[in-house]
């Protein structure tokens, strides 16, 4: 046989990381640096970054206020990057992870340009063995999914597309030497955060901007604008408290939910409190009442008041009105935040097209068709569809467990995990902020530093003990599963029936609700609690017990 035919031999590492962005780079870091173990991270892009690798389309930008959206796990490293500004645009971002990945020397571990195409585990050696889309073979007792949540880029499979004369782009895998729309007719389908973030600047630059919105949604200014040196300064001094709050409230950011109800205030009262949040904006504006996602009734206060802001916004009422006829509660979708989304619309180059009332038939050669007959003629289309999300990026790899189990059949009716950190059928496999895990519903970057902590203990406590492998039990997933579902039932997460929270956007994804809704700091109260009960909830085989 030819040597080009031979099987590429197994490099061995005790962990395989896949992903190369927040996660990754820490799982990296946390353990080669303090367990002194051989890791490798796979990266299929060309350079680090993780989603913001992808992730350049115009606007694109974090809605995460930037001294809260980077590592906590290090005083030099806070001490020794400063933010331009108060939301950072991906550039910036991807400076810090560069920064960050050279300070701690990270990337002589990482393999870029390396697409994982599957791996399966063999439970006689307690090894998973990883299979790269280019033929190579890696070993290891530990295998990591640091893949990210939104890495999946969702293109609807919307009839013509292959016969469009003009181009198209979708937001999540955009052309790095970026889009030239000068004086060109664009298309934007999707009012998500990605398309409420690129339509102003798309505006700015097209001949014209024809927006196709399905779901409207509302926003919340972001306020943006560059860091002052006094507020700088100030991070410095109060950074240990910064931290203190992200890791003890609900939603992983530097500020916490005041407690009190929205009947608490008068409508006067309330109005000013939802007026003052406006002028500040941010996430923020949802951490005025302890109820605004748990109630109907104190939620509508929020919605009409920024209903009510979109329809001073916009001057002509009828697209004023097909904006603000949003059909789910405020916050019960992800919340976008923006930069003069609503006053796009007051531009007269950008015209807002109802696909709800009069549904997209199909893409022509010239543009797109309604189902009424309307045509627009289009010379580009920008798909800001969103992801596949949480499941996506696991699903386009052929993952399999004991006795060939695939990941895609025990997830058929929906993702199963344990503290969304193991799936049962699947030992020594770690999924960093995988679902059923916070995720989405926080601050990432400390959803991300909770959870790596966490597997990095567990691995230091295995290789402590003699144990070979760690596997989530099928009751504790079961368990798991059944308070996911109470923790979204107890807030208006669910009635948000397009929210990609329960992979609505993905025809023929089943139909339910992702992240964990119970909180951060509980959830990491309950992880901890797992762990001091000597990982209850997971079966630990010594290296003789382990090929069960």
């Amino acid at each position: 046989m030819p040597d080009t035919l031979m099987p590429s031999p197994a490099r061995e590492y005790d962990a395989i990381i896949i992903g190369a962005g927040f996660s990754g780079l820490y799982q990296l870091h946390a353990l080669r640096d303090r367990l002194g173990l051989k890791v490798r991270v796979l990266e299929a892009a060309e350079g680090i970054g993780g989603t913001w690798y992808w992730n350049r389309y115009p606007g694109a930008r974090c809605d995460s206020e930037s001294h809260s959206y980077c590592y906590t796990f290090s005083d030099e490293l806070l001490s020794e990057w400063q933010w331009s500004e108060r939301y950072p645009e991906h550039p910036e971002i991807r400076r810090y992870l560069n920064f960050v990945a050279d300070r701690l020397d990270l990337k002589r571990d990482i393999q870029l340009s390396t697409r994982v195409q599957g791996a399966s585990f063999d439970a006689a050696s307690s090894r998973w063995t990883i299979r790269t889309e280019g033929g190579e073979v890696f070993s290891a007792q530990f295998l990591i999914t640091a893949i990210g949540c939104l890495s999946s880029a969702n293109v609807p499979k919307i009839p013509g597309l292959e016969e469009f004369r003009g181009d198209w782009y979708h937001t999540g895998e955009w052309p790095h030497e970026g889009v030239d729309f000068t004086g060109k007719r664009v298309g934007q389908i999707g009012t998500g955060s990605t398309g409420i973030q690129a339509a102003p600047v798309i505006a700015s630059q097209a001949g014209h901007l024809t927006v196709f919105q399905r779901t409207p949604n509302y926003s919340v200014p972001a306020q943006n604008g560059p860091l002052s040196e006094e507020f700088k300064e100030e991070l410095k001094r109060s950074y240990d408290e910064i931290k203190r709050i992200m890791r003890s409230n609900t939603n992983g950011h530097p500020f916490t939910i005041q407690d009190r109800s929205v009947f608490d205030l008068t409508p006067e009262q309330r109005t000013e409190v939802y007026e003052k949040a406006w002028q500040k904006g941010g996430l923020q504006f949802r951490a005025n009442f302890r109820d605004i996602l748990t109630s109907v009734e104190a939620n509508d206060t929020a919605a009409e008041f920024i209903k009510g802001k979109i329809r001073s916004i916009v001057k002509d009422p009828a697209t004023a009105d097909k904006l603000a006829n949003i059909d789910h509660p405020y916050a019960a979708k992800r919340p976008p935040i923006d930069s003069f989304y609503f006053e796009t619309f007051n531009r007269e180059n950008v015209s807002l097209e109802d696909i709800r009332a009069d549904p997209i038939d199909r893409i022509t050669p010239d543009g797109i068709r309604l189902r009424s007959g309307k045509e627009i003629k289009l010379d580009i289309i920008v798909f800001a569809t969103g992801f596949d999300a949480m499941t996506g990026p696991f699903l386009r790899m052929d993952i399999r467990g004991r006795d060939g189990l695939t990941l895609a059949e025990a997830w058929e009716a929906g993702p199963r995990t344990y503290l969304g950190l193991g799936v049962p059928g699947f030992p020594n496999l770690f999924t960093v902020t995988g679902p059923g895990s916070p995720s989405v519903l926080c601050n990432m970057p400390v959803a991300i530093e909770q959870h790596v902590d966490w597997i990095t203990a567990a691995i230091a406590k295995m290789r402590a003990d003699g144990i070979a492998t760690i596997e989530a039990t099928e009751e504790a997933t079961a368990d798991w599963v059944a308070e996911g579902n109470r923790a979204a039932e107890a807030t208006l997460l669910p009635q948000a029936s397009s929210s990609w929270y329960l992979g609505a956007n993905v025809p023929g994804k089943p139909r339910v609700f992702m992240p964990y809704a119970g909180g951060m700091a509980h959830y990491r109260g309950i992880c901890d609690e797992v762990a001091a009960k000597g990982y209850k909830g997971f079966d630990l085989a010594p290296a003789m017990a382990s090929a069960k």
